[in-house]
């Protein structure tokens, strides 16, 4: 059975595809696009060997409470993969609160032509309860 092709717009009701936890795919426009889960470990791991760029889309005010250590903030509402900094040959690995954004993120990002396939599965609530760091105060 074909699946309906959806647009940027309609990455909302995509999230609730992501929810259990897994690789998930999705088919945007016709075209099928994937986002790969890594763990708060495999991310830690990444980030401090300069292999991923961790891109945080909560809202500012969720930054400003507390945030990812090195991460680049750009907020889901306003959501450009334009705005992303230079990775630098480093993967893009995008971050959300639980990983539902983070996953719309990423989808939206390959909407857009870019190769950004992961993200922190779980987010920041995963990223505590694994033990890893956080920096207070954004």
């Amino acid at each position: 059975m074909p699946v309906a092709a959806r647009t940027a717009l309609d990455f909302p009701f995509v999230r609730r595809e992501f929810a259990a936890g897994t690789d998930a795919e999705a088919r945007v426009a016709g075209q099928q696009f994937q986002v790969h889960d890594l763990t708060p470990a495999e991310v830690l791991e990444g980030v401090r060997a300069g292999r991923y760029l961790l891109v945080d889309v909560r809202e500012p005010n969720e930054v400003a409470f507390e945030s990812y250590p090195d991460a680049a903030a750009v907020p889901l509402s306003t959501f450009d993969a334009r705005a992303i900094p230079d990775p630098h040959g480093r993967a893009v690995v995008f971050a959300c609160r639980s990983g539902k954004r983070s996953a719309t993120a990423s989808l939206i990002a390959q909407e857009q032509g870019l190769a950004y396939d992961k993200h922190l599965a779980g987010g920041m609530l995963a990223w505590k309860r694994a033990g890893c760091p956080t920096r207070n105060g954004g």
